[in-house]
């Protein structure tokens, strides 16, 4: 009987870990040795249980993925498999020779195209090829190289996310949002007369959004500058503005100075 395949699990959402570890039960030949939430975590669980196989997210608290990948070292770390909501990330981990990446939220058919994929390098041997691209990724200090932390490279800003709309994935161009709110731990992306839900903090969404194109008008609303059509004071102190297409959103009144700035008022 061949032995086991030992997976460790690292995300810092309950049910995304619970998602993986039922999808991993129906894999024949696996054994998920632990879980870790954060980065810190996941670079001591990778050290002391040696696993085949780590599915990594990308976007946690503190240490991320990427961090993860490049302060275990390209010999020591175990075949990856990226976990991300975001698009640009998705291809950084490419850049830094993960086996795979899978795109929040994902169908089971992509986790097992994923997860073969991985299985099949291990049981290759191929796992000093990937050691070996990795190794001359963080040399060359390249483009692909993973930063230190969640910020985006310059040039870097997300383009497009991936969201999950009638039981597919669905990727929205940035470009097409209006504007973005905050509900609990989701977000909302306002494009038009569609609206997707991406299980993504406001804040952490707004560090990898263009500032050129992006200005957050409230703690719980970004909005792309150039949907702005008209300025709104009202009675006792209270502001806004109106996008095209009439929809008028509320402005703190500590935003509405530096937004006036920002469109030349």
């Amino acid at each position: 009987m061949a032995a086991s395949l030992r997976v460790l699990i690292v995300d810092d959402e309950p049910l995304a870990r619970q998602r993986l570890a039922e999808l991993l039960a129906e894999q024949p030949a696996v054994e998920i040795v632990g879980y870790a939430t954060n980065g810190e975590g996941a670079i001591a669980e990778i050290e002391d249980l040696d696993p085949d196989l780590v599915f990594l997210d990308v976007q946690m608290p503190g240490k991320s993925g990427l961090d993860v990948v490049r302060e275990i070292g390209p010999d020591a770390m175990p075949p990856t498999i990226f976990v991300t909501a975001f698009d640009q990330y998705a291809l950084t981990a490419f850049d830094v020779a993960a086996v795979d990446y899978l795109v929040k939220p994902f169908d089971d058919e992509r986790f097992e195209q994923a997860f073969r994929r991985a299985r099949r390098v291990i049981e290759l041997e191929q796992v000093g090829q990937l050691a070996a691209q990795l190794r001359t990724v963080l040399e060359q200090g390249g483009p692909g190289a993973p930063a230190p932390g969640p910020a985006p490279r310059p040039g870097g800003y997300l383009e497009r996310v991936a969201v999950e709309s009638r039981g597919q994935v669905r990727v929205v161009a940035v470009r097409a949002i209006d504007y973005i709110t905050a509900s609990g731990a989701y977000v909302l992306l306002h494009a038009g007369s569609e609206r997707f839900v991406v299980r993504e903090r406001l804040q952490t969404l707004e560090e990898r959004l263009d500032p050129a194109r992006f200005f957050r008008i409230h703690r719980s609303t970004i909005v792309q500058v150039d949907r702005i059509e008209t300025l709104l004071r009202a009675g006792g102190g209270d502001y806004g503005v109106r996008l095209r297409g009439g929809i008028e959103l509320k402005v703190s009144r500590s935003r509405f100075e530096a937004l006036e700035r920002r469109l030349g008022v």
